[in-house]
């Protein structure tokens, strides 16, 4: 039983890695740009957090006697396409909390299926613990914020980003369908 990465699998773990990376580097330059007080904090945390990613997705490669690959796009720079720029708080925290269910799902789909690598299935728990975490407080700040925005208008803003996920997410699978499914199959035949 070889625990020997394919290069589909090489190229899954860098995307993650990528998403990560973006994912960074877009709630860094939002926490800086905030006043000071608890939604600029949790935005740090957050930033801290997906960086934090990274690099457990980089030595989780390397572990595995892997280099990273240099990916051109992110999955969440889709998002902007299907559904256009946030304009406001508000919206970036509606399609984070989309998208963070959407990794926090993958993540878990991907952890789910037999034979995976024991760093790629720690790396995962690691950093699930985290991506609830995140759920939890974008779900709280996009609460606070229906006082000011409207209960309404928050849920058509979340909406609104859902069935952009849904595009996104479609053209992603469809893009990385063989690339997935050979990774998810060799795992599989290591048991």
């Amino acid at each position: 039983m070889s625990q020997a990465m394919s290069d589909n699998e090489l190229w899954v773990l860098s995307f993650y890695r990528t998403s990560e990376i973006s994912g960074s580097l877009f709630f860094g330059r939002l926490a800086r740009s905030m006043r000071p007080g608890p939604l600029q904090r949790d935005m740090t945390k957050h930033f801290a957090d997906e960086s934090q990613h990274a690099w457990y997705w980089t030595r989780c490669i390397e572990t595995m006697g892997g280099r990273a690959h240099k990916m051109a796009d992110a999955y969440q720079d889709q998002y902007f396409e299907a559904a256009g720029m946030p304009v406001n708080y508000m919206e970036v925290l509606a399609i984070t909390h989309v998208f963070e269910r959407r990794v926090i799902n993958q993540y878990a789909q991907h952890l789910s299926v037999p034979g995976g690598h024991p760093a790629v299935k720690q790396t995962l728990k690691t950093i699930m613990k985290d991506e609830k975490w995140h759920i939890q407080w974008v779900r709280d700040a996009l609460l606070e914020m229906e006082g000011e925005y409207g209960k309404d208008h928050v849920r058509a803003t979340l909406e609104r980003f859902q069935k952009a996920d849904q595009e996104v997410y479609r053209k992603t699978m469809k893009e990385q369908e063989e690339r997935a499914n050979d990774l998810f199959r060799r795992q599989a035949e290591r048991l």
